[in-house]
């Protein structure tokens, strides 16, 4: 029987944060129940737990920190909360007093039934509403080992890493990451992968928008995840409104977000890929370079990360392109105007107002059509400049060659159709080939047509547009010095599965009624290299039934270039991402396809032509990727072959 998959051996962790409902100055009754949600989450399979700051008390018991029973409460409640912390991590907010009377504002961090550490807050705002020096001085500074009667012994200061099994995390206090410098900068920069924030943040007008976006560039500039909880609308309501607020970060991208203003509380549940972190980190030369602060102390808080089940969080089956209609809408126009762009330079460079382009009935060469139509407006020329050719062939069906033709018509481009009958034969009869179909008879076809078009444009003085597209390149679905080869590649860094949705949107949005109707008949259009002689008339050669979906085969992209994320990770997140579609044998067979391409042809994508990058995945040998052409993929095809199907919940 298949054993259940643990997803926290795949470098997910799981964490939780809260707002519950607060009972004023009453730590006991708080604690029981932070005590209870805990037992929830430790159900749930919860590692770290969060809770606001000054939790245990409230934030806004104002005088009432300064009371004798208060303090003695929250000594009470503490040891509540650590009898409930036993299986994972609890951070709770709470006063504490150092033996020299100074008050502090404290994260205390609680497992293994005990005290394993206390954070002051440093930040301590004292404006607006804000009095927090009435009571509580600054942690700057303070390091102290405490030998506590009940908590036995533990260190008092800002500057310390936890860990739960082998992942490392620090904590700021509200203010601390409004501050000029967050102590949260430090804490990644000294290896804390994920940043807690335990804060009282009341409720103004356009302040949660402007507290997202500070949580979000947190845990993008520290490359982390960060999860921050804030005080409810149980605190005092005398002067502020507070709302809240928990957010889930990682790396920039929002994870989860609770409701505001929950009378009865709220929380948040999100997984941390502590893999993919790690990748930014490495790759990111900028973090890696960066000084590293000294002086931080080490404090095992859990032996080991819960065992994970099943996510909750989700992923796209088709990560180039967004899901949002009016954020795709941007990102269309961002894509067009960078392509456009960066051709309109290269015509500038190459001192030529003349752009030559194969146009072949598919969605490759009609996106790059668009994108040159675009790069001579954008110059001020007409689209007399562009010699479009399309070059018919021994495989070229009936249904793509009159698309070429109807394309070219409703854009208003002059079109020139020369047939590569007769060279490839002539060139077959050299070689003494019997021109059947193999890799020779293909190949010729490819070749013969990107000469044609390079001698065209020393014809006409022009460059050559190339036209395919990344998952092409990083597939080697390209023939080698063929169509592999152009002056400038408009579609280099531009994934086959967002080439559609960009077709799609120029034909609602940019394109008139005659263009639209083209655009749509291409895009129904089954994706063919058209190299062998069609049946009836019709494509005999479709791609995705050699080669596999390219849905698929962008998802594998996007996750190993992007995140460098292994072959059996890989695997289990396309089994969530296409769990209605493909079965686990076809995920199987197609990734190991993937692989296998990938690294067999790379010496195709170290003499790549120059070509704008668009996203955050680019073959380019001169930018993003640069791999030995003899790097083998044996021993990720055996991993692949050794994936144990496990069930998931």
């Amino acid at each position: 029987m298949n054993s259940p998959l643990n997803w926290a051996e795949l470098g997910f962790i799981r964490v939780a944060a809260a707002a519950p409902a607060l009972s004023l100055a009453d730590p006991l009754t708080n604690a029981s129940r932070i005590a209870e949600q805990l037992r929830i989450w430790r159900d749930e399979n919860v590692s770290i737990a969060l809770f606001p700051e000054m939790s245990i008390s409230g934030y806004s018991c104002e005088d009432l920190f300064f009371s004798a029973d208060l303090h003695q409460q929250t000594r009470q409640a503490l040891i509540l909360v650590a009898g409930a912390s036993k299986e994972l991590v609890s951070v709770v907010g709470a006063p504490w007093r150092l033996p020299d009377g100074r008050l502090l504002n404290c994260a205390v961090v609680l497992a293994e039934g005990t005290v394993k550490g206390i954070v002051p807050k440093t930040a301590q705002p004292n404006y607006g509403e804000f009095y927090d020096r009435r009571w509580f001085v600054s942690g700057e500074g303070v390091d102290e080992v405490i030998n506590d009667s009940t908590f036995g012994a533990f260190r008092i200061c800002r500057d310390q890493l936890f860990t739960v099994g082998d992942t490392r995390f620090a904590i700021e206090i509200c203010e601390d990451l409004w501050a000029p410098h967050p102590p949260g900068i430090n804490h990644s920069l000294a290896g804390a992968e994920l940043v807690l924030n335990l804060s009282a943040s009341n409720e103004l007008i356009g302040k949660a928008d402007y507290r997202r976006d500070l949580v979000h560039m947190a845990s993008a500039r520290g490359i982390c995840g960060y999860l921050y909880a804030s005080s409810g609308p149980t605190e005092s309501t005398k002067d502020l409104v507070f709302g809240g607020h928990l957010l889930a970060c990682e790396n920039g991208q929002p994870l989860a977000e609770g409701p505001r203003f929950a009378l009865d509380g709220a929380t948040i549940m999100a997984e941390m890929d502590l893999g993919t972190l790690r990748h930014e980190r490495m790759q990111n030369t900028t973090f890696s370079n960066a000084p590293r602060p000294a002086g931080y102390h080490r404090v095992e808080a859990l032996g080991k990360i819960t065992a994970i089940g099943g996510l909750a969080r989700t992923y796209d089956a088709h990560p180039f392109v967004p899901e949002d209609e009016s954020q795709f809408d941007a990102r269309a126009r961002e894509i067009l105007n960078i392509q456009t762009t960066g051709l309109a330079r290269r015509m500038m460079a190459a001192r030529s107002s003349t752009l030559v382009i194969g146009i072949s009935g598919g969605l490759d060469s009609t996106l790059a059509l668009l994108v040159c139509l675009d790069a001579l407006e954008k110059l001020g020329h007409g689209r007399e400049q562009v010699h479009a050719l399309t070059l018919p062939g021994p495989g070229t069906s009936a249904h793509t060659l009159e698309s070429a033709r109807e394309l070219c018509r409703t854009a208003r481009v002059s079109l020139r159709e020369v047939s590569i009958v007769a060279a490839v034969r002539q060139h077959l009869a050299d070689l003494e080939h019997d021109s059947k179909s193999d890799v020779v008879f293909e190949n010729a076809q490819a070749r013969e047509r990107t000469q044609i078009l390079f001698n065209t444009a020393n014809q006409v003085d022009g460059i050559v547009v190339g036209t395919g597209d990344l998952s092409e390149l990083a597939l080697g679905w390209c023939t080698f010095n063929a169509d592999h080869m152009a002056s400038y590649n408009v579609n280099a860094s531009v994934p086959k599965t967002m080439i559609g949705y960009l077709v799609r949107w120029y034909g609602r949005h940019r394109a008139d009624k005659a263009l639209a109707a083209v655009l749509e008949r291409i895009l129904s259009t089954p994706i063919s290299p058209e190299l062998i002689a069609p049946e009836s008339g019709a494509i005999s050669q479709e791609t995705e039934a050699i080669i596999g979906p390219y849905e698929l085969h962008d998802f594998f992209l996007f996750h190993f270039a992007r995140h460098g994320t292994g072959a059996e990770k890989i695997f289990h997140l396309a089994r969530l991402a296409f769990a209605e579609r493909y079965d686990d044998a076809t995920l199987r067979k197609w990734l190991k396809v993937f692989f296998q391409r990938f690294f067999t042809q790379q010496f195709k994508r170290t003499t790549l032509p120059p070509g704008p990058k668009v996203g955050t995945v680019s073959l380019s040998p001169r930018g993003d990727w640069r791999m030995p052409d003899e790097a083998g993929a044996a021993r990720i095809l055996e991993s692949i072959d050794a994936i144990q199907i496990q069930t998931q919940p």
